[in-house]
């Protein structure tokens, strides 16, 4: 199990849960939803996973940041078992894509400006860190590839491409002044080349993104979508700080571009899937046992949906560290530069010795 001392893993899920997980993830015709049949709640068709595979799983296991409120098991994750057991059978380095790290807010009482700081740097960390404790169960190792995904949405969050393109370009500087070898960044550029940004989202969107009938329906439908939509919508709401209208304005407005990013996300998602067929899918969002998405929480947060591109890092003064936003973490500490920008806060002493973030005693 992975060291929960090293500097920036977030501690891991110990909190009680009292539900059952869903089954096995299996569509009706007996296959996963991913190409494979799905003859075993754990396994590959026709045998179980190796233990080395179980090793694997059990590595991100206490860092799942799910829907459910069951324990999180290697049997409630078959697709993640399937895609980790063919990497270990072929010798091969597994590798994991994580949609995610799109751009900084744009809300400056939420974040410290717009490239990538402390929370970007020790979450990149933790990701790297947590490919080195792969290889030493499977010696091949393992990769990250994040598939920043600024630039699909970007319209839609009001985040001016330009400040998109520094924030990836930014991230791969990192990760090699870093020497976070087992990290890479994959984005638009990737794909579709110099294409002006516009065309760029409008190819995406009409080849890859569901429509906005059946998306409508989904959210109805009250499934995990629903979560995911209402998440959104907060993060829109919160975001915009320029908005002159009323408060029902506001959310009436940051409830249809929602339901844009959720398209959008998905059209990425798919796109990710296409150019990387074989890798274990990783989400920065909650997600629901069974399913291909495995949820994966890079820091600790207060809650299960802030990220270190919707916040500021905060050290507490017990030497670890929370995700906050920047109006909160600026009354309870000072700022700290790193290479002449702000890069995270510094608890300081409170009466009681209580960490940040902690609630207070009623």
């Amino acid at each position: 199990m992975p060291s929960t001392t090293r500097i920036g893993a977030p501690a891991p899920d110990t909190s009680p849960r009292g539900v059952s997980a869903p089954g096995d993830g299996t569509t009706g015709d007996g296959t996963t939803g991913d190409g494979t049949t799905g003859t075993s709640a754990t396994g590959v068709e026709g045998t179980g996973p190796t233990s080395t595979s179980a090793e694997i799983l059990g590595l991100l296991l206490p860092y799942c940041r799910t829907t459910d409120s069951a324990p999180a098991r290697a049997a409630a994750f078959p697709h993640q078992l399937r895609r980790i057991e063919s990497f270990v059978r072929a010798g091969e380095p597994v590798v994991f894509t994580l949609p995610g790290f799109p751009c900084k807010s744009p809300n400056p009482a939420k974040v410290l400006g717009p490239l990538p700081d402390q929370g970007e740097r020790l979450s990149l960390g933790f990701l790297d860190a947590l490919c080195t404790d792969i290889a030493r169960i499977h010696p091949p190792g393992a990769r990250v590839i994040i598939c920043s995904d600024g630039h699909v949405f970007g319209d839609l969050i009001r985040v001016p491409d330009a400040h998109i393109d520094a924030y990836a370009d930014e991230l791969r500087r990192l990760i090699g002044t870093l020497s976070l070898d087992h990290l890479s960044v994959f984005d638009l550029r990737d794909v579709l080349g110099a294409m002006p940004h516009e065309d760029k989202r409008a190819h995406v969107h009409r080849r890859y993104a569901p429509s906005l009938d059946e998306l409508r329906a989904q959210v109805r439908s009250a499934d995990h979508t629903l979560p995911l939509y209402r998440g959104i919508t907060r993060f829109l709401v919160e975001d915009t700080a320029d908005f002159t209208g009323t408060r029902s304005a506001l959310q009436r407005e940051c409830r249809r571009r929602a339901y844009g990013v959720i398209q959008r996300s998905r059209a990425w998602g798919e796109l990710v899937a296409a150019c990387h067929p074989r890798a274990v899918r990783l989400s920065i969002h909650p997600q629901p046992y069974g399913t291909p998405k495995f949820g994966i929480r890079l820091l600790d947060a207060p809650d299960a949906w802030t990220t270190p591109w919707h916040s500021a890092a905060l050290r507490r003064t017990d030497g670890t560290w929370t995700l906050l936003p920047r109006a909160r973490a600026e009354r309870l500490g000072r700022l700290v530069h790193e290479e002449g920008r702000p890069s995270h806060f510094e608890e300081l002493p409170r009466a009681g010795g209580q960490a940040a973030g902690t609630p207070q005693a009623a």
